[in-house]
């Protein structure tokens, strides 16, 4: 049997893609305490920033399917990636009017285009080269995705945080309504320039794809040769397949920790006095985190390293450091919230290939469950959220834990469950 080969052309845009994903993905972290201050909101409404974002991923997956299904892949992610620009320009009348449900409109609109990227991005890679690989291929995607989610935050601050903010923010509650009006509505309106720049790429990217070379793929031929040894025929139902089911579950808990990890940590670096000055950083840091996993995923899987065993070490990690953070203080506990990074790094990675493994003609909806799986990034942090406003930030981040047990559940066992039992 020929060896298959992964071709180079296809990855080098496809990763440009999954740079894009992470851009705007990470944004959030920065946007979230900065609309906490330009809204006037507390932590709760803040989170609804990641809601507005990832709720659209739940909404609009089976749409997203339904879309490639009708254009192909090609012309699917052009389409994704012009939504995604209407989404950044609605964030001038929302900086305009500096009304928070506006941003919350764009924030969707925004998920909604990146929903289409991801219903086709994730099995497109996965299925160009051999399964047994596909951790490590989608291990460096994630290295273009994280490499973007780290510099985004440090791009967005350079337009938005200004030296004295944080002194200005402190006395809000005892300037005169006008002064105080003045200053929220000049913060807001910081957003606009950079959002027109983000929604020039996005329509120019979409362009350039749709002129592409790009080859379209027959996800289930390809699904079927990458199973050979899969005797199994296909199932009537897409819920007949309880490790998809249970793939499912277990990414709605993982990009809900992903997203508490990344887009949280500013927010609770200044619930410890941090300035925003020092405190911008902190999603970049654990991006960082995730680059290192990712570079461990690519040299030990799967050479060294099976993907759920890969998966059972980063559920260990992501218990072991949400522990160390709650019970330490200060910049340490913020060091083990930038580190969940590292133990984040691998899970998307290990579960996308052990969930669709032999799903045949149902890979497509088996995609669109597993995207709309990301509505974990919308639900969790809200939680995280409630919390934070009831009790602390640092305890808040016991929310944590049932996820890492869950993934450590599908890691050890979940993923072996072929048939449900009667």
């Amino acid at each position: 049997m020929t060896k298959q080969k992964t071709p180079i052309g296809p990855i080098v845009i496809i990763g440009i893609l999954f740079f894009i994903l992470g851009f705007i993905t990470w944004l959030n972290g920065l946007l979230i305490p900065y609309l906490k201050t330009a809204c006037e909101l507390n932590n709760f409404q803040a989170l609804f920033v990641a809601f507005a974002f990832y709720i659209s991923y739940t909404v609009m997956a089976l749409p997203s399917s339904w879309i490639l299904e009708k254009l192909g892949f090609k012309n699917g992610l052009s389409v994704g990636l012009w939504v995604m620009a209407i989404g950044a320009l609605v964030f001038i009348p929302a900086a305009n009017t500096r009304e928070f449900p506006v941003f919350l409109v764009g924030l969707f609109i925004l998920g909604t285009g990146m929903a289409v990227l991801q219903t086709a991005v994730n099995p497109y890679i996965t299925i160009l080269g051999p399964i047994e690989s596909a951790a490590k291929r989608i291990s460096i995607m994630g290295i273009a995705n994280k490499v973007a989610g780290a510099l985004a935050p440090l791009a967005l601050a350079y337009f938005v945080v200004q030296a004295g903010d944080d002194e200005t923010i402190n006395n809000l509650a005892t300037m005169l309504p006008a002064d105080k009006d003045l200053f929220l509505n000049s913060l807001a309106q910081r957003v606009i320039n950079p959002y027109i720049g983000m929604a020039i790429v996005l329509a120019l990217v979409g362009i350039g794809i749709k002129f592409s070379k790009l080859p379209e793929i027959d996800s289930e031929e390809n699904d079927k040769a990458n199973n050979n040894d899969n005797k199994q025929k296909d199932k009537s139902s897409i819920f007949a397949y309880p490790y998809l089911v249970l793939g499912v579950m277990t990414l709605f808990f993982y990009v809900g920790a992903e997203v508490i990890a990344g887009d949280t940590i500013i927010r609770y670096g200044q619930s410890l006095d941090i300035p925003m000055e020092t405190a911008k950083n902190f999603t970049t840091y654990t991006m960082i985190g995730m680059l290192v996993g990712y570079v461990f995923g690519i040299i030990l899987i799967p050479r060294y390293i099976s993907q759920h065993k890969a998966l059972q070490a980063s559920a260990i990690l992501g218990l072991t450091f949400t522990l160390a953070a709650v019970f330490t203080s200060g910049f340490i506990s913020v060091f083990f919230i930038a580190i969940l990074g590292l133990a984040n790094a691998l899970v998307w990675p290990a579960v996308w290939p052990l969930a669709i493994h032999g799903l045949g003609k149902h890979i497509k909806t088996g995609s669109a469950l597993l995207i709309m799986a990301i509505s974990g990034g919308a639900i969790l942090p809200l939680i995280w959220g409630k919390f934070s406003d009831v009790f602390s930030s640092q305890l808040a981040y016991l929310v944590l834990i049932p996820s890492y047990l869950f993934i450590l559940f599908f890691a050890t066992y979940g993923y072996k469950i072929k048939e449900w039992k009667k």
